[in-house]
């Protein structure tokens, strides 16, 4: 690879990794897992940078893909003996940090695909267009797994009472990065 071509590809990558880390987390619930499936991902683009119109949308796709196949991998599915006893939820006394993992464990009742729609419209803010793009599906699939997925969540939070407008998913995006 020619150096100016290895200069953007730095580049691209220091810019899009909070991005990228971000969605890998939100589709997998897991930061090392997240770290691996980002990782793995520019390790597969790193040779077909200079062949990309739309890099930034490749990278995207290539994360949300590995991330799932992070968690089908069979020692994933291993578990040790200290994983069957039941993890007891404390609430947080800090309000913000309780709210964003009730916000959480709400995301991770929703179906992986519904999640990853939400997530690339709702908090990366990526168009339909481009969410499908990502998703490898039409622009009216990637709408409806979006609003499924935003409704799913919504009823979710209800439960806790925590209501979804956009101040609040903002403060938590900003948050959690």
């Amino acid at each position: 690879m020619r150096a100016e071509d290895e200069q953007a590809f730095r580049e691209f990558v220091t810019s899009q990794m909070a991005s990228l880390r971000k969605l890998a987390y939100m589709t997998c619930g897991d930061w090392h897992t997240a770290e691996d499936a980002v990782a793995n991902a520019l390790v597969k683009l790193y040779p077909r940078w200079r062949k990309l119109e739309r890099p930034d949308l490749y990278a995207k796709t290539m994360v949300y893909r590995a991330a799932i196949d992070e968690t089908r991998r069979p020692w994933r599915r291993e578990r040790s003996a200290g994983d069957a006893m039941p993890d007891v939820a404390l609430r947080d006394p800090a309000a913000a940090a309780d709210e964003r993992m009730r916000l959480r464990a709400a995301l991770d009742a929703v179906p992986a695909r519904q999640r990853a729609a939400v997530v690339l419209r709702h908090y990366l803010g990526l168009s339909l267009e481009d969410t499908a793009g990502v998703l490898d599906c039409t622009v009216g699939t990637a709408k409806s797994q979006a609003s499924r997925g935003l409704a799913k969540l919504r009823e979710a939070l209800a439960g806790e009472h925590i209501s979804l407008t956009g101040k609040q998913m903002e403060e938590w995006t900003s948050a959690v990065a």
